[in-house]
């Protein structure tokens, strides 16, 4: 029977749905998660050079009642001082610098996982426009420089655009998004709709950001992505209202969360017979806390553990061994989702520098083709490092994108089925 995973992951509201911005006027399914609107000058999108010749944008937002985050001077273009780069801003200013911290958000529904925000230069200036990743879809335009100069400069919205917050359940999360509506894409909305009609688009909801946050996340690269793995269950965080996440993962901690993130999914039967004769590790007793969602694992997807079938639950992952980990996982959800097995690459893949000969070099290449679900050491440069451990931010991370990239193509796959 063909499970539909939006359906699923709608019933559960657990995940963003994406839809990609067709040139018709095709009605688009609503996101499952909230979007909270937020005060518009307290949040600037800055060009951020780096390179030569090469900008990628920076979002920062001031938090109320704190020394400032940046300073502004000139005009066309209106230039920069990140003031965060010169000090330790933690409870100070809030960053978001990838994919991962924000998206493009039109007409309620959150378009992150189809488009690519990217920096242009075109005509004397930096244009911040959407790129779709796949072909016979609009490119979007939110904003420009409005001039060209060396350092930062600020990225001025086009009318219809604004800041908002990715929201669940009540908790406004880290995800900012570059919110608009069909109406600013076509250029159909004036200067003066802004300030009446500004927060048009958004859902009101409480702002209790401080619940939704953990004490140690908020200058993490990855606390997006964390707080939605949080959100939708598949991982949690301790009663000193900490995270930690540069604390390794354990074998049995990634099974259980990688079975936890299935099951949002599809039901998953843990009392299930397998259909094939599995040798239980002799070092998870049947009475382990993990023992249930470890034997399923070996039946499902599993393939980490030793020659001497033990698995030492309480050994640290490596990063090499996650993210074969989650091509393994992958592949059985696409499976179950009637979708092809193999996993088409999607983006350019990064060219790491340190996998060569590396026993999982193959799984981190097509990994990162795969929705950049692998990515390098802290999200800089081209180190892996493969044998580092994986550390719990990283393997919230991983998880979400997993999710996310399967959930698209088969809403993608679904599509083209009911055409």
């Amino acid at each position: 029977m063909k499970l539909n995973l939006s359906l699923r992951l709608a019933s559960l509201a657990t995940i963003a749905f994406t839809t990609l911005i067709p040139f018709n006027n095709t009605p688009v399914k609503a996101s499952t998660f909230d979007e909270q609107a937020i005060q518009q000058d307290n949040v600037i999108a800055i060009a951020r050079p780096y390179g030569e010749g090469k900008y990628d944008l920076l979002i920062i937002e001031q938090i109320p009642d704190k020394r400032d985050c940046w300073t502004e001077s000139g005009s066309n273009p209106v230039l920069v001082d990140p003031l965060l780069l010169n000090y330790d801003f933690t409870g100070i200013c809030r960053r978001a610098t990838d994919s991962n911290g924000y998206s493009i958000r039109v007409d309620g529904n959150d378009l992150g996982l189809d488009y690519l925000l990217r920096l242009v230069p075109r005509d004397g200036e930096l244009v911040l426009v959407g790129t779709p990743r796949s072909g016979n879809y609009q490119e979007i335009v939110l904003g420009s420089t409005k001039g060209l100069a060396s350092g930062f400069m600020k990225v001025i919205l086009n009318p219809g655009w604004e800041f908002s917050k990715r929201a669940y359940q009540g908790k406004v999360l880290g995800h900012f998004y570059l919110s608009g509506s069909r109406a600013a894409i076509a250029g159909e909305v004036e200067e003066t709709e802004i300030a009446s009609n500004g927060d048009a688009t958004a859902t009101p909801v409480a702002d209790t950001r401080s619940e939704a946050f953990f004490m140690d996340i908020s200058d993490n690269i990855y606390q997006p992505e964390v707080e939605q793995a949080v959100a939708m269950g598949i991982v949690a965080g301790f009663e000193d209202n900490t995270f930690r996440p540069q604390e390794a993962i354990t074998r049995e901690q990634l099974i259980v969360m990688a079975v936890d993130a299935l099951d949002k999914v599809y039901k998953v039967d843990l009392n299930a017979q397998p259909q094939r004769d599995i040798i239980p590790f002799k070092d998870v007793s049947g009475d382990r806390w993990s023992a249930k969602k470890i034997k399923w694992a070996q039946w499902n997807f599993l393939n980490i553990g030793n020659p001497n079938n033990t698995l030492q639950p309480t050994e640290s992952i490596t990063r090499a061994e996650l993210i074969d980990t989650m091509r393994r996982l992958t592949i059985h959800l696409k499976n179950q989702l009637n979708l092809s097995p193999e996993i088409q690459q999607n983006q350019e893949p990064v060219q790491f520098s340190d996998i060569s000969g590396n026993w999982a070099e193959s799984s981190i290449n097509q990994m990162s083709g795969y929705c950049g679900i692998a990515t390098p050491l802290n999200e800089e440069g081209t180190e892996f490092a493969p044998d580092r451990k994986a550390t719990r931010d990283y393997t919230a991370a991983v998880l979400v994108r997993v999710l996310e990239c399967v959930e698209s193509e088969s809403q993608q796959a679904n599509s083209i089925t009911d055409q």
